[in-house]
């Protein structure tokens, strides 16, 4: 059971994070991210090997991308939902012109881009607003995402990795073949986001605060990457992990 004082912030946080923060997609478009066993089963047998597809996720600070980059590294075929999400809204996209078509012609900069800090105070203070965004970002970040997973799938991937912040919150890993979170003590989260962004103690901990517990991501992991040590240590069990991925079916 999620805590309740995460209740409203599991309700307004996906588009906001996906479109300012660049973080995963989720809400109205959970559906089209399901694979059924069917779905599966022709992937396979169209390319043997080639259908195993996993989220990847974590808290902020907790190391996700240093994850992701290892993955990538070994091999695996990355779907990152923080470019997507913004992929969607540059100049010219549909996107981006139905978001000033529905937020006012103010919310796109004079070069065309969007003002993500201008339609960030907007949807922050008006959780109705926010739901208009979500309508119009997360089927076209779901879809660009899947489309990605299943091209990867067709051409022999040994190993397809969502990279996502909001798969827990979304219920996402439901339709994935299993659920990477990457793990670290709060005391090192901490104390590697102060140095990462410059700030001070309180409002690293206001951040922490403000996501889903990482316990309860590691309580439906299928793996945990712990990155509480070195790089080397982190290496050394995503090696391993990515061993057991791409030869245990």
């Amino acid at each position: 059971m999620v805590p309740a004082k995460h209740q409203l912030m599991l309700r307004v946080l996906p588009a906001l994070v996906a479109l300012l923060l660049g973080l995963a997609p989720g809400g109205a478009a959970q559906a089209r991210f399901q694979y059924r066993s069917q779905e599966r089963g022709r992937a396979c047998a169209a390319r043997a090997g080639a259908c195993r597809v996993v989220g990847l996720t974590g808290g902020i600070a907790s190391g996700k991308s240093t994850v992701s980059k290892m993955f990538r590294q070994l091999g695996a075929k990355i779907v990152d939902a923080d470019t997507i999400a913004r992929r969607i809204v540059k100049p010219g996209k549909p996107a981006l012109a139905e978001i000033a078509s529905t937020f006012g012609a103010e919310m796109i900069r004079s070069d065309g881009s969007l003002d993500r800090a201008r339609l960030g105070r907007l949807v922050f203070s008006d959780p109705a607003r926010l739901a208009q965004l979500d309508k119009i970002t997360h089927p076209r970040i779901a879809a660009s995402a899947r489309r990605s997973i299943n091209r990867y799938r067709r051409n022999g991937a040994p190993l397809v990795v969502y990279d996502a912040a909001l798969i827990v919150e979304k219920g996402w890993q439901k339709g994935l073949d299993g659920l990477v979170v990457v793990s670290v003590p709060e005391p090192v989260q901490l104390q590697r986001l102060q140095q990462r962004d410059g700030i001070s103690t309180e409002q690293a901990l206001q951040r922490i605060r403000s996501q889903l517990p990482l316990a309860a991501k590691v309580k439906v992991a299928d793996h945990v990457v712990d990155n509480g040590g070195s790089l080397d240590q982190t290496r050394r069990q995503v090696e391993q992990l990515y061993r057991q991925l791409t030869t245990e079916r």
